[in-house]
């Protein structure tokens, strides 16, 4: 069973990425950016190039809120995650 989500999970963070050359910033809550990062780390993939990679993808399908497309993905991944992340306060 999971512990409880603490305040912090739910606190909105704002990062910076290049994504083909060009400077984006994504605001998403901390639990998205602990679960981009573990999905990321099962991938290979730094976070930024994990972001890259699924940018391509949400524009192919016509996605054009990138934050969106990501909190899709990640509540996708705890669905089938062998270890589905555990979030701290």
């Amino acid at each position: 069973m999971r512990s409880r989500p603490g305040p912090r999970i739910l606190r909105p963070e704002r990062r910076s990425f290049r994504i083909h050359g060009h400077s984006t910033t994504i605001r998403l809550e901390h639990a998205f950016w602990d679960t981009l990062e573990i999905i990321a780390e099962q991938e290979g993939h730094a976070v930024g190039g994990l972001i890259s990679l699924i940018h391509d993808h949400c524009q192919i399908a016509n996605e054009r809120n990138l934050a969106s497309c990501l909190r899709v993905i990640c509540l996708k991944c705890i669905n089938i995650l062998p270890t589905p992340p555990r979030w701290t306060a």
